[in-house]
């Protein structure tokens, strides 16, 4: 696992160093894995905080919020359904340049049926030219099938340390991943947001994820 993030970080810095001004460099595109295994997730990184985003509804709360959203930006984790209801601010996420990902549905729902990620990865290529980077099912529930289909499709499934979205902020976790929701029974305010910020400093997730090593969670068959 050390030899291959090692790896990672060689081309990562060549790709910055030579060529910072490319289109997309604020944002790794380029399909990669980062597990060595199906049984891998995504959980924690080695240095500083990374913001994600699970958005699946609303219309002029997200549009405020993504207009408010400074770099380092988080990772936006967009439901396909939710995309296509809202064309105009995806393009202001494309605008910013802001880094998205592929958020799917409850993990059971892709054991129920086997074609559904098939489905979702083909209108998230539809609407944005690529596949996704990243996926996170939407109660962070990745079954055995799941995973080797992810695997399989070089995406790569990315939990959270923290999850978060009302109260007290947590407290600071180096290298944490923070999971915030944005759905239609539970959703983050702006009240709430702007409290969390205040509590630290925030990395691109490739900045916490990329600093020498990551965390995954090995999850049982």
């Amino acid at each position: 696992m050390k030899t291959k993030i090692v790896i990672l970080l060689l081309v990562v810095s060549v790709v910055v160093l030579f060529f910072p001004n490319m289109p997309g460099s604020d944002s790794l595109k380029t399909v990669f894995r980062l597990t060595d295994e199906p049984a891998e997730v995504i959980v924690r990184g080695m240095s500083g905080s990374a913001l994600t985003i699970n958005i699946s509804f609303g219309d002029e709360e997200v549009e405020q919020l993504v207009s408010e959203l400074k770099a380092p930006y988080p990772l936006l984790l967009l439901d396909m359904d939710w995309v296509e209801r809202f064309p105009d601010i995806v393009e202001l996420i494309e605008e910013k340049n802001i880094p998205i990902g592929l958020l799917g549905h409850a993990g059971d729902s892709y054991e129920q049926n086997t074609a559904l990620l098939a489905e979702q990865l083909q209108l998230y290529e539809k609407h944005f030219g690529t596949k996704p980077l990243w996926f996170r099912t939407s109660d962070e529930v990745f079954p055995l099938s799941l995973r080797t289909a992810l695997w399989d499709s070089e995406v790569n499934p990315i939990g959270s340390t923290v999850k978060w979205y009302e109260g007290e902020p947590p407290p600071v976790l180096e290298g944490e991943i923070i999971s915030i929701p944005h759905y239609r029974e539970k959703r983050i305010s702006m009240a709430a947001f702007k409290k969390l910020n205040e509590t630290r400093e925030y990395k691109s997730l490739e900045g916490v994820l990329f600093n020498m090593s990551i965390k995954t969670k090995r999850i049982p068959e």
